[in-house]
């Protein structure tokens, strides 16, 4: 059921597909300037309501109010569930403690504490973020952290993953390619549901794998734990036969077949909030979403100025995915998805450069879509790696 303002941002989301003069007065970071208060801004890893939101705040407050009391807390947490959850589990995923329970204790009650009663400094850390896979809490003097390392993963002939650039395949092949159709997309979960589950974020992307509009990367099994934080950056050469496509790229986590003792997959306590939950899963060998997003090919160059892309041409794709603080444990691989729907979670691309709210029937046409990872095309995904004994 839509409630009326449901409605309107449906009527204004049509009305202005690009970012036009309608939308750039509503955007509040650059009036978020001559600010006194001391700022607490919270979100989650898992919020799919605003997950860029929390971000974008804390930077522009940052930027535009020297001297202002500033922090940032991020936690596993689904939209509002800093506030109204224990913060255990969501999905399959186990945390290992009541994440929100924390937060609310050590974190909140003290930041009120000192700045609406006057008590001691709370001495809270500049960013205080849960940092997934080892299931701690981490304190940083900045977000990102100034220790992290910008390093480069590349997609190799293969489907292999790796932090060297790719040498040119035995088969001489440039690119790995797959057919996208409109008609059936790649659903953004392995079971059917009538709503948006809050755990789609963490969910098994296994059924993924198996789809031959999918492409799969994925590195050897991990020999030290490998922590990545702030953006995930895809780098990507790409072509397609019709003149607009998504580019959608997922970030996983691939457990090992066989869990050790400790590992995400055990029995907790729960959420009394949860959805309905997933159908059980075998935690061996589990495909943990950590990151996804898309970009749409028209707007690869502007939000205000969509370009239709040239058929079978090679096209540079360049954007950002949502932050993480995520560590990839040993025995452990990281893995990439590429594909070029994902659907509900964006609408479907007609694959030819139309307005789509209007498209019609005829304009939705299957495309050829190459992902280039050669020595001259190096696809990648560049990131940002905590220094320690498993940094490439």
């Amino acid at each position: 059921m839509f409630s009326k303002e449901d409605g309107i941002n449906w009527r204004e989301m049509v009305d202005h597909p690009t970012y036009d003069d309608y939308w750039k007065p509503r955007a509040i970071a650059p009036h978020l300037k001559n600010i006194k208060a001391a700022v607490l801004t919270v979100g989650g890893w898992f919020d799919a309501e605003d997950l860029h939101g929390p971000f974008t705040t804390y930077n522009a407050i940052e930027a535009q109010n020297p001297g202002t009391p500033n922090n940032l807390v991020i936690g596993p947490w689904v939209h509002g569930g800093w506030a109204r959850s224990y913060g255990r589990k969501l999905g399959a995923v186990d945390f290992a403690s009541d994440t929100g329970d924390y937060y609310r204790k050590n974190i909140l009650f003290p930041f009120f504490e000192q700045h609406l009663k006057g008590a001691p400094d709370a001495k809270l850390a500049k960013a205080t973020v849960f940092e997934t896979g080892t299931n701690v809490w981490r304190q940083y003097a900045s977000w990102p952290p100034k220790q992290a390392q910008t390093r480069t993963l590349y997609l190799q002939p293969g489907g292999g993953l790796a932090w060297t650039a790719p040498a040119q395949a035995k088969n001489g092949a440039k690119f790995d390619e797959y057919v996208s159709d409109p008609a059936h997309p790649v659903p953004y979960v392995g079971y059917v549901t009538t709503d948006v589950p809050k755990e789609y974020m963490v969910a098994d992307q296994r059924f993924a794998t198996t789809r031959p509009d999918v492409l799969v990367y994925q590195t050897a099994p991990l020999e030290n734990d490998v922590t990545i934080v702030g953006p995930v950056s895809p780098k990507l050469f790409v072509s397609t036969s019709g003149t607009d496509s998504d580019w959608v790229v997922k970030l996983i986590d691939v457990y090992p077949q066989e869990l050790p003792p400790g590992q995400a997959g055990g029995e907790g306590p729960g959420d009394p909030k949860a959805d309905v939950p997933p159908p059980s899963v075998e935690m061996g060998g589990y495909q943990q979403l950590v990151r996804g997003d898309p970009l749409r090919g028209k707007f690869r160059n502007s939000f205000e100025k969509p370009e239709p892309m040239v058929p079978d041409q090679v096209t540079p794709i360049r954007y950002a995915l949502a932050d993480i603080n995520h560590t990839f444990r040993r025995g452990h691989r990281i893995m990439v998805q590429i594909q070029s729907s994902w659907f509900p979670l964006t609408d479907r691309n007609p694959q030819t450069f139309v307005d789509i709210p209007n498209a019609k029937p005829e304009d939705f046409k299957a495309a050829r879509e190459r992902i280039y990872r050669s020595p001259d095309y190096p696809s990648a995904l560049e990131v940002r790696v905590m220094p320690g004994v498993g940094a490439p």
